[in-house]
């Protein structure tokens, strides 16, 4: 079947925007090894309860993982094998480039870095207390 390029260059930036925040791709990461709950999450991320949920709904919207009820509780799980192995194959190409990705001037780490200090300024320019 033959692949609408636009639509397909569109959903695969969606896929990766989904996997680009550091915290859902250790939920990703974590899922990988079994299902858990959000309050798994909280636990071993040290995130708050709402930060992991809304991961999780993202995650799922984009159909990554799947929730199973028992009870009260929701079970979460990875949707698709083969996110792993896309991750994988990520992995492998960062390998294959000496990790050059992270000296990306508009995503590498020192933009990171960067961002993070504008973010930090206009915080403190509207009054907000910013943590050390």
């Amino acid at each position: 079947m033959p692949i609408d390029h636009v639509r397909g260059s569109s959903a695969a930036v969606s896929l990766f925007h989904s996997l680009a925040d550091p915290k859902r791709l250790q939920i990703v990461r974590r899922l990988q090894h079994g299902e858990a709950r959000v309050s798994d999450l909280v636990a071993e991320l040290g995130v708050a309860q709402s930060t992991a949920s809304e991961h999780m709904s993202c995650l799922r919207e984009c159909g990554l993982v799947v929730g199973r009820a028992e009870g009260r509780q929701v079970f979460y799980s990875l949707a698709r094998p083969e996110l792993i192995d896309l991750l994988e194959s990520a992995e492998a190409l960062l390998e294959a480039t000496g990790f050059q990705a992270d000296l990306c001037g508009t995503f590498g780490a020192e933009a990171r870095s960067a961002r993070d200090v504008d973010a930090a300024a206009s915080e403190v320019r509207r009054g907000v207390e910013v943590a050390p």
